[in-house]
């Protein structure tokens, strides 16, 4: 066991360890994309050790996290009383979400999901960074059947996923009432393929209207800005 201290870019501590997946980039540009109103209840699906959940938070949020493995749950406890901070952390399995959370009881969901299918990868990796990365104990249509679930119609939900599997997100999304409004590519240069994309969408409503903002930079001012520098 390898635990840490990261200090985030709004000066939360977040505590870690190298047998759970570490605080990514990825996390820290959805957290500036993801636009919860004042007030809302947010669900952090699939929160690993709450790092997105930390990065998000505000005193007028009711945060909280589902996470399935014990030990990256009890490292986002413990930053949550690190921080003196009124967030829950519930231990489950985000395939019965049903068992912990009533349908429609929140207003936005944040989800960093599985990237790659279960068959991407190097076998020997280490199955903790599986559970997070791959659909091993979760398939992508299963995460947009659980942000649904909880969704009142109207609420919305905020994804970073990988471009090429953009329309696998998106199909998932759909199949469930969740309709994309808000689509941000993110680049490591100008010339360069995007390296990530910043979704959001919305429950119910029309497929018309959606926005494709201007792309994000990486290394320029309004990165830097995020990140705090």
């Amino acid at each position: 066991m390898a635990l840490s201290q990261e200090r985030l870019p709004n000066g939360l501590i977040l505590y870690q360890d190298d047998a759970y997946f570490k605080l990514g980039q990825d996390s820290v540009l959805l957290s500036a994309f993801a636009r919860p109103r004042r007030n809302a209840r947010v669900l952090d699906l699939g929160c690993g050790t709450g790092a997105l959940a930390l990065l998000l938070w505000r005193a007028d949020l009711q945060i909280t996290g589902l996470e399935l493995q014990e030990g990256a749950l009890a490292l986002f406890h413990r930053s949550i009383a690190e921080n003196r901070l009124e967030m829950t952390a519930l231990h489950g399995d985000l395939r019965d979400i049903r068992t912990y959370l009533p349908h429609g009881s929140m207003d936005y969901v944040i989800c960093n999901p599985p990237y790659f299918d279960r068959n991407a990868g190097k076998s020997a990796e280490a199955a903790a960074h599986r559970t997070a990365r791959q659909d091993v104990c979760c398939t992508v249509e299963e995460v947009a059947v659980a942000a649904s679930f909880v969704l009142h119609t109207g609420g919305k939900a905020a994804f970073v996923f990988r471009p090429e599997r953009l329309l696998t997100l998106i199909e998932a999304l759909r199949r469930v009432r969740l309709v994309p409004k808000r689509l941000r590519f993110v680049h490591q240069e100008v010339s360069a393929a995007p390296s990530a994309v910043l979704v959001e969408c919305r429950k119910g409503g029309s497929a018309e209207g959606l926005t494709v903002e201007a792309p994000l930079l990486i290394g320029s001012a309004e990165y830097d800005k995020i990140y705090g520098k």
